[in-house]
């Protein structure tokens, strides 16, 4: 049946397609996902509306299934043409390419790091011609593909660039593919379906038997143009009277299946084979028709049977063709047809290829295959493909028998599904495991993998993570020290969200398995091992020069080491209480993740510099971190909308029961730390209030049940509250404490709380204003500074010393606005009011009417950032970054960046 015939009724659809098409040929990149069951016109629609472009280059790949273990097989040939273009790329996209398409060594590249890559080559060559790329049966794509297509897609926004995708309906698909524009095939509307049967016989047939064929097929096209060839117009008609169902669905394969039936027992043959391959490789199907005995080549009488069509590669006219061609016969006839293949792909080089048709050509196990596909699994993981070397380490062992070497694979096929971000995969794969016949290291990265998917998933069972890491470093101990040094590690880290919830270890415990591991082996992991020992086990004074050896060691470690020990430095420099090497670790972390590719780490890395800027940075720097964990979220298809600081929106002014009820649902999670970060965020927006005898209650049970670094930077807190509520009698051991703090590690954010602290309990309190202030000044801390200057013009004030107030409440207002915390700055213009200063009222500017992603853009750029940094920041091409930006300069009203940095300048 004609293109145009198929298409009856397509208009909106031939629209949507074309609309997104032409906006790409004026600069505005986008894709749209085509979805729907077989038959419904995905392919004709594709074929209607993009095999002509005019004006753009066409790159056009179809997913096949014997390629899905492949990793970036279908990247790699949407790529090729695109290779003069590499050059235009940064070094890491263009080394991530290039190691994933197995052309050159290199550490695995993270699969989002090659899309960025692809978004890269694709922007580029936007800028010679406009791009169109047309990408069907994607359901059929190895997992990587179809990541890096799926980022690709949701980036796609300023480049001459536009992506079509088609695809059965699946889950799968669904997922990878989440946030991209998505338009499903329904079947045709009653009079275009009645038009395309009625074309499609070859005598008239009555309207009434038509309405209750389409009704029966749902209007899908194929079912209704095939039906038409099968069936007389006596025979439809008949059947729409009757009680049998159509032929339609797998009623209609078995039409295709008589058709084969009816064909040459050496054709039948050859569609055997070519069904089995998939890929439609016409060289491989020859040769396996060679290796099975073929006498001929029957490639021709097949496309005259119209059950395939012939060009570059060989494609069923439909899937059910294909089904109905592989099913016609018995298995062992399937698996013979997959021994052929095997071997012709093995005499063509094709390696992967080889060992998926050896696995399916296999009835039950065989271990010369399971290790010929180990060998893929790892190839697969040297090019950065975890997804496919999960799924086939999983086949390899069901080839392997029962013992040892089945589970191991299982194992090592959890650690790269968990790797790849399928947590619930990792954990069936581990379900299925005999730990009786693992040896020590490989039951310890088991136990291991388990702690891990119990924090990715977020399981309760998350309490326990350091209690289990510890028993995954015991199953390593005398076998790998490398191994257990870093498991002892992740053991603390683990232990950090549940905090005060931590079951099955007590702090002590594991202080000193950290440092015994330490005495293994000399390196970084040792020295860090020290500091964390130390940080947990001895007396301040004496931990502080052992955890600032473990932070001077972070410091020095090169990207890639950074990427497994840099997380640990929050504790140690919040511990010494060193804002500025905190943000460095940390920032360098993620720059690290973030030239890797290696976003999940990045994602926990942005949230926890959001967490920890509440303490000793600013809201508003809090809440940038947050908006590029949005950004990631949106690039990598995961929801963005609820990502959610509970301690940052306690001082945003979110809704104290909102609050509280998110704090209380993350501690029923097993997050004892999110729950407590949250109380006591409410806890300083409380003393924000002037409300301290709430601000007391909430930091009393935190106080008395002290956890690591965390229950030290609530102390100044606490006094404040308790002096402020008639305690001060409480107040004095803990100014002390922050005292003796300052002694023992020099810390100008430490001295000047203390001095803070001290100020609130002395009669003679000016003296300790003044050093709070000055301490501040120079530790990096604004928000802790803008307090000082607080309490300090408060008390100017009641000594009637108006112009001094003035001044330390106008810096302190000014501090608090930048740093975004109304609350706090609400607080500074009531006392600025009390004194009679009517100069500083809220909302004296206008707010900025941006958008959350134009107002990253505006940030970075403001503070320095190129557009290409920009655009790795926020996985963007820098076209699209010019864009925003040029927008952003728009409703400004501005023309540079350095104009830009004014405006922003305490109005966001």
């Amino acid at each position: 049946m004609a293109t145009a015939e198929r298409l009856l009724g397509r208009h909106a659809e031939r629209e949507q397609v074309r609309a997104l098409i032409g906006q790409a040929r004026n600069g505005r990149g986008g894709a749209l996902l085509l979805t729907g069951e077989p038959g419904i016109g995905k392919t004709t629609l594709l074929d209607a509306t993009t095999s002509d472009p005019a004006g753009m280059r066409l790159l056009r790949v179809d997913g096949f299934e014997a390629e899905s273990m492949i990793p970036f097989a279908g990247v790699q040939r949407l790529a090729i043409p695109l290779r003069r273009h590499l050059s235009e790329l940064p070094e890491s996209h263009r080394h991530a390419l290039r190691v994933a398409a197995g052309v050159e060594q290199g550490d695995p590249p993270d699969r989002f790091l090659v899309g960025l890559g692809v978004l890269g080559l694709l922007g580029a060559a936007g800028e010679t011609e406009p791009v169109l790329c047309v990408v069907d049966d994607a359901h059929l794509l190895d997992p990587e593909s179809l990541d890096v297509l799926g980022l690709v897609a949701r980036r796609l926004e300023a480049e001459s660039v536009a992506l079509v995708l088609a695809a059965r309906d699946a889950a799968p698909v669904a997922a990878q593919l989440a946030g991209v524009p998505a338009l499903r095939l329904a079947g045709l509307e009653s009079e275009w379906a009645t038009r395309l049967l009625s074309a499609s016989l070859a005598e008239p047939i009555d309207p009434a038997a038509a309405a209750q064929v389409i009704a029966a097929t749902g209007g899908n096209p194929l079912a209704l143009v095939d039906l038409a060839g099968e069936l007389s117009v006596r025979r439809l008609t008949e059947a729409s009277l009757a009680d049998e169902p159509l032929p339609i669905g797998h009623h209609l394969e078995t039409l295709y299946l008589r058709r084969i039936r009816h064909l040459s027992a050496d054709l039948q043959t050859w569609l055997l084979i070519a069904a089995a391959d998939s890929t439609g490789n016409l060289d491989l199907i020859r040769a396996a028709g060679q290796f099975w005995g073929l006498p001929g080549d029957p490639v021709e009488e097949a496309e005259s049977a119209d059950l395939v069509e012939l060009g570059p590669t060989i494609t069923f006219r439909h899937p059910l063709v294909r089904s109905a061609a592989y099913n016609a016969v018995q298995g062992s006839q399937r698996r013979r047809a997959h021994r052929a293949l095997s071997e012709a792909a093995d005499h063509l080089g094709l390696v992967e290829v080889e060992a998926w048709h050896a696995a399916k050509a296999t009835l039950g196990t065989d271990p010369d295959v399971a290790d010929r596909l180990e060998r893929v699994a790892d190839a697969a993981g040297r090019r950065g493909g975890l997804a496919s070397r999960a799924r086939v380490l999983a086949q390899a062992s069901a080839l392997t028998p029962p013992g040892r070497t089945r589970y191991a694979r299982l194992v090592d096929a959890a650690d790269a599904a968990l790797a790849s971000g399928a947590a619930q995969l990792a954990k069936t794969y581990l379900d299925d495991v005999d730990e009786d016949a693992l040896d020590a290291v490989t039951r310890g990265r088991l136990i291991w993998t388990r702690a891990s998917i119990s924090l990715f998933t977020a399981d309760p069972a998350l309490m326990e993570a350091g209690a289990t890491m510890l028993s995954a470093a015991e199953c390593l101990h005398g076998h790998d020290v490398a191994l257990e040094q870093d498991a002892l590690i992740k053991a603390f880290e683990y232990t950090l969200p549940a905090e005060r919830m931590a079951r099955g270890l007590t702090l002590s415990e594991l202080g000193a398995r950290l440092r015994k591991g330490a005495d293994l082996r000399e390196g970084t992991a040792a020295t860090i091992l020290r500091g964390l020992g130390a940080h947990i086990l001895l007396p301040y004074d004496q931990a502080v020069p052992v955890m600032r050896a473990a932070v001077d060691a972070i410091l020095g470690l090169d990207p890639a080491r950074l990427l497994r020990y840099g997380a640990t430095s929050v504790a140690l420099t919040t511990a010494l209480w060193d804002a500025r090497a905190r943000r460095e670790c940390l920032e360098r972390t993620a720059a690290a993740a973030r030239d890797a590719g290696a976003l999940q780490l990045l994602d926990t890395t942005l949230w926890t510099m959001s967490l920890a800027e509440l303490s000793g940075g600013t809201p508003r720097q809090a809440h940038q971190y947050i908006e590029q964990v949005r950004e990631l979220r949106r690039a990598i298809g995961y929801d963005a909308e609820h990502v959610i600081n509970v301690a940052l929106l306690a001082w945003a002014e979110a809704p104290r029961p909102q609050v509280e009820m998110i704090a209380e649902g993350a501690g029923s999670m097993g997050f004892g730390g999110v729950q407590s970060a949250g109380h006591a965020a409410l806890a300083v927006r409380d003393l924000a209030d002037a409300d301290y005898e709430q601000a007391y209650r909430r930091l009393k049970p935190l106080v008395d049940d002290p956890f690591l670094q965390v229950t030290p930077l609530e102390l100044p807190d606490f006094v404040e509250a308790a002096c402020r509520s008639e305690r001060s009698g409480e107040a004095w051991a803990h100014v002390r404490h922050l005292e003796a703090l300052a002694a023992a590690n020099g810390s100008p954010w430490t001295v000047g709380v203390a001095h803070r602290s001290r100020a609130l309990v002395e009669e003679d309190a000016e003296p300790h204003h003044r050093a709070a202030v000055d301490a501040l000044a120079a530790g990096d801390v604004p928000i802790e500074l803008a307090r000082a200057h607080l309490l300090y013009g408060e008390w100017l004030r009641r000594a009637r010393r108006r112009r001094e107030a003035r001044e330390q409440l106008h810096l302190a207002l000014g501090l608090f606005e930048r740093g975004q915390a109304p609350a706090f700055a609400r607080r500074a213009r009531a006392e600025l009011t009390a004194i009679g200063d009517q100069t500083a009222q809220a909302g004296a500017r206008d707010p900025l009417d941006l958008t959350p992603q134009q107002l990253t853009v505006a940030r970075l750029a403001a503070t320095g950032h190129t557009n290409a940094e920009i655009g790795s920041t926020m996985f963007l091409s820098p076209n699209t970054v010019d864009y925003h930006l040029r927008n952003v300069f728009h409703k400004l009203g501005i023309s540079s960046r350095r104009q830009l940095a004014d405006r922003l300048d305490g109005t966001d």
